[in-house]
């Protein structure tokens, strides 16, 4: 396989059927029928994009390797069936949405390669994977915050002292915000290489085949109720500049601006460390100050606090009635800490004997 453009198809061929098989396998494992047949139709879209790498190759007499899964796909579709499809995808199509999917595409009677309707899905997970900014704060605070207040009750049922609670409480807060950076550090990371690797590819198919891409843009703008005769008008002028239509196609398809990719890795790394370090630090504060059996029931006020603060940015992005929000954030507080008490307690009295 001496031309470059057949070693390029093949791998890009080799990606669309490791996407193939990995949706079908989601699609086998998804509890919600609207959810499988979402990713199903995905699945059929990446084996159409499949078939049409197949075809460059023969017409440049390269070999069509045979189709094989790679270990990616193998070891993602064992997750998905150990602990369900939204470990795996959790910002897959999600069932409210999922009905976009379901309503058929008018395709003016061809096969359009880039299938439209199968990468809709796609726009919406791409675009919720960016998240929102507010929710993914509140979000790492809490979790900062509930973990360990879970700890400190634990230490301090177990009553070990207040200077290894405060050890401990210190210790958890920052092993879990470093835990937390690193792992928004790789995820901004991996989505950028994912966008990256999609858009080289549109870019490689708007070369091989421009007219595939004017098809498929002037698909997008009848979808979005502009009439036939413009919207083919509309995409042969955005295609008489290849980077104005692949910019057009990477935010239709992949709903991301292409001069961002995610956002900034170290950014919202930085954002997960200090916002998980926020809300772990309230049930750990008294004990700088307070000695003795008072500061657990410090740790316990600061914590409410801590809540409370937290409620009141849940609420704003989920609607919900601000007492609502803080009684559901104090009841799971209340029970996870609850419960590491009782388990520290236990641990305690059966070491000291």
């Amino acid at each position: 396989m001496t031309d470059p453009r057949a070693r390029r198809y093949v791998k890009n061929l080799r990606v669309e059927r490791d996407n193939e098989a990995l949706y079908a396998r989601l699609a086998g494992l998804a509890a919600d029928p609207r959810l499988a047949r979402a990713y199903r139709r995905i699945a059929e879209g990446e084996r159409v994009n499949a078939l049409f790498w197949e075809s460059r190759l023969r017409e440049l007499g390269a070999d069509v390797p045979p189709a094989h899964p790679r270990t990616r796909v193998r070891v993602l579709g064992a997750l998905a069936r150990w602990f369900g499809t939204g470990f795996v995808m959790p910002t897959v199509v999600r069932l409210e949405h999922a009905d976009h999917l379901e309503t058929p595409v008018d395709r003016a009677g061809h096969t359009d390669h880039f299938v439209r309707a199968d990468q809709r899905g796609r726009t919406h997970r791409h675009r919720a994977a960016g998240g929102n900014t507010l929710r993914a704060s509140v979000l790492g605070a809490n979790d900062g915050l509930v973990s360990n207040v879970s700890l400190v009750m634990g230490m301090a049922g177990a009553a070990t002292g207040n200077h290894a609670v405060l050890l401990a409480g210190l210790a958890g807060l920052v092993a879990g915000a470093c835990s937390m950076a690193l792992g928004e550090w790789l995820s901004v990371n991996s989505s950028r290489e994912f966008y990256q690797a999609q858009i080289t590819e549109r870019a490689e198919r708007l070369a091989v085949a421009p007219e595939e891409g004017i098809r498929h843009i002037a698909g997008i703008y009848r979808d979005k109720g502009l009439g036939r005769a413009k919207a083919e008008h509309l995409a042969e002028h955005l295609a008489e500049t290849p980077r104005t239509a692949l910019d057009t196609l990477v935010r239709e398809d992949l709903g991301v601006d292409p001069s961002e990719l995610g956002g900034s890795a170290w950014s919202a790394a930085v954002s997960s460390l200090c916002f998980f370090a926020f809300g772990a630090i309230f049930p750990v504060a008294p004990y700088f100050f307070i000695v003795g059996p008072n500061a657990m029931f410090a740790s316990m006020g600061a914590t409410f606090v801590g809540l409370c603060l937290i409620a009141v940015g849940t609420s704003l992005f989920t609607g919900r009635n601000l007492a609502f929000s803080i009684a559901r954030q104090f009841a799971i507080t209340a029970v996870a800490a609850a419960i590491t008490f009782g388990v520290g307690h236990l641990l305690g009295t059966a070491i000291a004997g």
